[in-house]
């Protein structure tokens, strides 16, 4: 049976300042919830630049506190005022030295579900996130909103197929995928991970990418983000590589039921052999 879901997803170029940014993204909100959208998500530390492009300890300034901080309040302002769940990624401060890339999941009514903390922190030219962040502590939240039952997978994570599993388990049918990563590096893996994580775990994947270059290094983002569904399928086109867009998509949910019960991966699964996956 149908259960289709509008969801939307914004790759966006940088503005220079935080308020910009915001207010970009409070615009392509509202234009997605005017097209019906019911559940929308932005891309890596939305509000700032990709700082980690860098290690500078000015760039500290970027992080603020989640769910109180001055972002995420907005952002839950605005999900009161569209009747849409957002995923809003900043950068957090918990206390003084503990710093975390983080994804806040506001429910329609403007409720603060949760948040995920990015699991997988690289350490690379032009990603020096180790010098920022440490890594997430809080699981694999899979969180029940209003849009359907939402997660949160950050950037680098995507390598690491253990945790795509982890919301599988946990019941997601939606897995954002908010980044940050540049033409070169990684263009080719792009469009062959997620899918294929969408095809293993069997629910939806919105890849979000930034796009463009900004002030703090030479990586080129490349935008291309797009949904996928459990098949591995792009639904609808992909978005721009060089262009700011707002992606908003019919997500069919009645195909997760109907992939579990054809490819049968779950039932499948040897949870028992696996022991020697979590040896260091």
């Amino acid at each position: 049976m149908a259960h289709v879901v509008r969801a939307a997803l914004v790759q966006a170029t940088w503005t220079g300042d935080t308020e910009s940014m915001i207010v970009k993204h409070v615009e392509h909100a509202r234009a997605a919830a005017r097209q019906g959208a019911q559940v929308i998500g932005f891309q890596e530390v939305f509000n700032a630049p990709y700082f980690c492009q860098v290690q500078e300890p000015e760039h500290y300034r970027w992080a603020e506190p989640v769910p109180d901080g001055p972002t995420i309040t907005r952002m839950c302002e605005l999900a009161r005022e569209t009747g849409m769940v957002i995923v809003a990624p900043v950068f957090e401060i918990e206390q003084s030295g503990f710093y975390y890339n983080t994804a806040a999941v506001i429910d329609a009514d403007g409720t603060v579900l949760g948040k995920y903390r990015k699991h997988h922190i690289p350490q690379l030219k032009g990603f020096w996130e180790k010098y920022y962040f440490k890594p997430g502590n809080l699981g694999w939240p899979v969180f029940d909103t209003a849009a359907g039952k939402v997660a949160v997978y950050i950037c680098y994570d995507r390598h690491f197929p253990e945790g795509w599993r982890q919301l599988g388990l946990g019941g997601a049918q939606l897995v954002y995928n908010p980044s940050a990563t540049s033409r070169g590096l990684s263009a080719h893996l792009w469009q062959l991970e997620q899918p294929a994580a969408a095809v293993a775990n069997e629910y939806f994947v919105a890849a979000i990418n930034r796009v463009g270059r900004e002030e703090y290094g030479d990586n080129d983002f490349y935008g291309t983000s797009y949904f996928v569904d459990p098949r591995g399928q792009f639904v609808g086109d992909v978005a721009s590589d060089k262009e700011e867009e707002l992606v908003v998509r019919d997500l069919d949910f009645g195909l997760i039921e109907e992939v579990r019960k054809q490819w049968a991966f779950y039932r499948d699964r040897r949870p028992d052999a696996y022991e020697g996956l979590v040896k260091p």
